[in-house]
């Protein structure tokens, strides 16, 4: 590519990213309608086709503000290794299994899960965090009001999206069709919520929390947030749950949440919200986007596959369900001897792992593989263990996780209408030649 096709590619991305209508009307000459659908025409559409090394046929059909994924992949996951991006607006990327080998996860293979658009200006010199609602003292703390205040402490935390798995619903769960690879232990350096909610002392009445970021919703209108999530009272004075600065002794990624972000182990990863401006305590179950309706909940009695649920039979995920990954051997993997090293991670929402097992044979025996106790609460757990294939030939190396409440990874796990919290085992292909 020449150098004026980079700076070209370079302007589309910052337009798009800044005003995605906007730069629909300056830089391609087209005005999006009712249905957000517009019109490439002229020098625009040239323009776009220059670049992308081809025409497009079906430019009038292209939804208005959105970027050609043949340019968003390159620059959108830059900073990331190996991610497969699932949407680009907004941005969702998930990590294969084989990446996430590392026992603490680095910053380059940590999923992305976003709901808006990401903020621009996020300088931490600038940024503030205000604590508000049922507190006897309101407080707006700098990121340097947070290291001088509080205890700065750093822990390895597992950050799972709650619909980690949906690709694996039938029928289909409406969504981002993750697989595995939304999940991600990483070491996160911050300072306890629970000390900063206890300096602006809670009130009696508070039974919940409301967390604000400043991600744009995708309509840009102002004032409208992509998602506002909380908590129980209970849960946010854990030990566990950082208002976090750094990830793996560096500045956050900006799809991480730079420069500031909760981190909430164990419960689903949209409660750990990012790019974080303000926590308010309240006297009801806090009821902000993606909070109601069916959003980050499943019914609360097993349903049929495809059952209709009316949303008053929904209740809240909190703790995310026992589960297993094996990232060694990669599925798929072509082994030369008998004799095969499997690794991996598990992990039980609040709760430890006490024993892993792995299978070869379909289940029908089972090997205890070495597990390690998890470094501190909210980390993941690393287990390892050798099978021996008997004969050359297709296998299947299982896993299946048991945590210390004696819940097991299921073998097939009862359908809900949103496609979360499939814990079903683990399997990957090898093939001894």
């Amino acid at each position: 590519m020449s150098e004026d096709k980079k700076m070209d590619h370079q302007s589309v991305l910052e337009l798009y990213e800044k005003d995605p209508v906007e730069a629909d009307r300056v830089f391609l000459g087209r005005v999006a309608h009712k249905d957000r659908r517009g019109f490439l025409k002229g020098a625009g559409l040239a323009t776009l086709g220059g670049l992308l090394g081809a025409s497009i046929p079906f430019h009038r059909n292209m939804p208005s503000g959105l970027i050609p994924v043949a340019l968003a992949d390159e620059n959108l996951l830059a900073g990331k290794d190996g991610l497969s991006m699932l949407n680009d607006r907004p941005l969702n990327a998930e990590t294969p299994p084989h990446l996430l080998d590392d026992a603490i996860t680095p910053t380059t293979r940590h999923f992305i899960r976003n709901n808006g658009i990401p903020p621009e200006d996020v300088s931490p010199d600038n940024w503030t965090l205000t604590i508000d609602g049922l507190v006897d003292t309101p407080m707006e703390l700098s990121i340097a009001d947070l290291k001088s205040k509080f205890e700065v402490v750093t822990m390895a935390l597992t950050i799972e999206c709650g619909g980690n798995g949906r690709a694996f619903f039938n029928p289909p769960a409406k969504g981002n069709q993750w697989t595995y690879g939304a999940v991600a232990c990483s070491n996160w350096t911050g300072v306890r919520l629970k000390d900063v909610l206890n300096a602006a002392g809670v009130q009696k009445e508070a039974i919940y929390t409301a967390h604000v970021g400043a991600d744009d919703h995708l309509s840009m209108k102002e004032g409208k947030l992509a998602i506002s999530r909380g908590m129980p009272i209970e849960k946010a004075l854990t030990d566990n749950i950082l208002i976090a600065f750094e990830q793996n002794g560096e500045a956050l990624h900006p799809h991480n949440g730079a420069p500031l972000r909760l981190v909430v182990p164990g419960w689903p990863g949209s409660c750990s919200q990012k790019w974080l401006t303000r926590i308010y305590l309240r006297d009801i179950v806090h009821d902000g986007p993606k909070m109601t309706g069916t959003a980050y909940r499943v019914p609360n009695r097993p349903v049929e596959p495809g059952e209709k649920v009316d949303k008053k039979d929904f209740d809240i995920i909190e703790r995310m369900p026992v589960k297993s990954l094996i990232t060694a051997p990669a599925t798929g993997a072509t082994v030369a001897g008998e004799e095969v090293e499997v690794r991996g991670h598990a992990w039980s929402g609040d709760r430890t792992i006490s024993e892993v097992h792995v299978s070869m044979d379909f289940g029908v025996t089972w090997q205890k593989a070495e597990l390690d106790a998890p470094v501190n609460s909210g980390a993941w757990q690393n287990f390892k263990t050798k099978v021996t294939l008997p004969q050359k030939g297709y296998y299947e190396i299982w896993a299946k996780a048991v945590d210390d409440a004696g819940d097991a990874q299921p073998h097939a796990i009862n359908w809900n209408p949103k496609g979360y919290l499939n814990n079903t085992m683990h399997r990957v292909a090898v093939r001894y030649s």
